[in-house]
């Protein structure tokens, strides 16, 4: 049996303004084109198909042809939950034009959680297909004491544990943080409560053969080889920079171990920094790139984003090599450190121009703070 996995498409985001159209429809293309290449026996897109509740009508039009392509070309089935960014009754309508010998489509919450059965050579394979819900909608759904994203995913698979056979692989699909897995700056906190435990442990998925994991951007497996998150196809953060994009082709063997081969997304641009004097900028090859530009230039410049923008109409921020150093110092300093005035102003001086005080400056600042010690203690 082979599963495509993907997740996060997040249809109708920009990225710092831009617009992320022609982008996310090329990263689709490609998802049409693994599909042909491959031949799996199902599409997983495990949430975040839209980036809001209520999303653009190009990004609503951009999916709905994806699914006409694929559904008319292909055989392939087809697994979808909503995930924090979306709607889930939204997403939960489309079930409603879906041919269910080949689709599961999951929006809101369900105490029932009946799976998708594919069959191969080697038996069947359950699905279940579990989607996001905040504790409040589970506590409604579940009636149980439901406090924490950990709770509600494990009422989830409590709920489709007895759906599935002793003989069956059994795949689960969810939106969720799991423990240990390294998250990105674009991705919204899965609890309402301010300072709640948002992590899902592990053993939660105890029994399954394959979780396709949604909601965390950057590819990785969390808690154990077989519980893997697909990453988003783009990068929506410059934290992102060098992240390679990447679908996971799952193949689940006869006893269902799975292995996983990653097919990458090819991006029309990429997220970048870019690193040096404003001339050394602008006399850079140019780009189409999403680009952070830190200029190295000792004074302020005069609207040096407009000249940077004529080279990179997506540069999208700009900052001053010094004033990252003084922040860095600043974030860094620790209390103890703070009593001692004379180094304090070295470092300061070290991260602003890169050398720290001559001798003659060392004097001038032991002289002041002297005097000023002074002054406070005539004062006092």
């Amino acid at each position: 049996m082979k599963l495509l996995h993907t997740a996060d498409w997040h249809l109708g985001r920009q990225f710092e303004g831009h617009a992320l159209d022609e982008d996310q429809s090329a990263v689709i293309d490609q998802v049409q084109t693994a599909i042909a290449a491959y031949n799996p026996d199902a599409l997983i897109i495990a949430g975040d198909i839209f980036d809001r509740a209520a999303p653009p009508e190009s990004a609503v039009r951009l999916f709905n042809n994806f699914i006409e392509r694929m559904t008319a070309e292909t055989p392939c089935a087809i697994i979808i939950i909503a995930g924090n960014h979306d709607s889930a009754d939204r997403i939960g309508a489309m079930a409603m034009l879906a041919d269910r010998r080949r689709a599961l489509v999951r929006g809101p919450l369900s105490a029932v959680e009946k799976p998708l059965i594919l069959n191969d050579a080697h038996g069947t394979v359950a699905i279940s297909a579990l989607p996001f819900g905040y504790e409040y909608a589970a506590r409604e759904c579940f009636g149980a004491d439901i406090k924490s994203p950990a709770d509600v995913l494990s009422a989830q698979v409590s709920a489709a544990r007895p759906h599935i056979s002793p003989s069956d692989r059994w795949i689960i699909v969810a939106h969720a943080f799991v423990t240990g897995a390294a998250g990105s700056d674009t991705e919204r906190p899965l609890t309402r409560v301010a300072g709640g435990i948002e992590t899902v442990p592990a053993d939660v998925f105890t029994g399954a053969h394959y979780v396709a994991l949604g909601h965390i951007h950057r590819p990785q497996t969390a808690g154990a080889p077989h519980i893997r998150y697909a990453g988003s196809p783009l990068a929506f953060g410059f934290d992102e920079e060098g992240n390679e994009k990447s679908m996971a082709l799952v193949e689940l063997a006869a006893d269902g171990k799975a292995t996983v081969e990653l097919i990458p997304f090819r991006p029309r641009r990429t997220v970048r920094t870019l690193r040096g004097t404003l001339d050394e900028i602008v006399n850079s090859p140019p780009s189409d790139d999403f680009v952070s530009v830190v200029l190295t230039d000792e004074g302020r410049l005069i609207d040096p984003m407009k000249r940077i923008q004529e080279r990179f109409p997506y540069a999208c921020k700009l900052a001053y090599a010094r004033d990252i150093k003084a922040t860095r110092l600043s974030s860094t300093r620790s209390a103890s450190a703070l009593d001692d005035p004379k180094t304090v102003i070295a470092e300061f001086m070290t991260a602003m121009r890169g050398t720290p005080p001559t001798d003659a400056e060392s004097q001038i600042i032991t002289s002041t703070l002297s005097a000023l010690a002074t002054r406070e203690e005539a004062a006092a």
